[in-house]
């Protein structure tokens, strides 16, 4: 994640607006409790995170950005999540998937973790963005898409 490590400083100038509009979103449809937990997976500095109102935990390949971050983070990567089976009441990742390696693995690791509901943003011009939409439905319950100026918000059950 070499790319990542080198925006890190700029990266909440860069990126918090928009995705502070997803946030937004994602808080209006979900019931969520201070009580839940959450894991944001691709987390970045954990910015965003930090809008939610319950316990959350970030995991970022980023060692830059997860300097930043004021939520508590774990140096790791979507495919390998190191958390026990349906240990987080929701599981989010917000304009990250296109990054991962195994998007299909991925999806699973989260699915694995998840307890009640997952939520995937995915960057509309992302180049893959026909196969992790495809994937997506294939390995996820899907309840509600909804479009966003950038992305396509996909809440899900777990």
């Amino acid at each position: 994640m070499t790319y990542y490590d080198q925006i890190a400083q700029g990266y909440n100038e860069l990126h918090f607006d928009e995705q502070k509009k997803k946030a937004g979103i994602i808080l209006k449809e979900l019931k969520i409790k201070q009580t839940d937990k959450l894991l944001d997976v691709g987390c970045g500095t954990g910015k965003i995170t930090e809008l939610f109102p319950c316990k959350v935990i970030g995991i970022d390949p980023s060692k830059e950005l997860l300097k930043q971050a004021k939520i508590p983070v774990v140096h790791g990567f979507a495919e390998n999540l190191p958390f026990p089976d349906k240990s987080f009441d929701i599981v989010i990742s917000l304009t990250a998937i296109h990054n991962f390696d195994d998007v299909g693995k991925a999806l699973k690791e989260m699915l694995r973790v998840a307890k009640r509901e997952m939520v995937i943003s995915v960057l509309k011009k992302a180049r893959n963005f026909a196969e992790i939409e495809q994937k997506i439905k294939q390995i996820l319950a899907v309840n509600k898409i909804v479009e966003e100026q950038h992305d396509m918000i996909m809440f899900c059950s777990a």
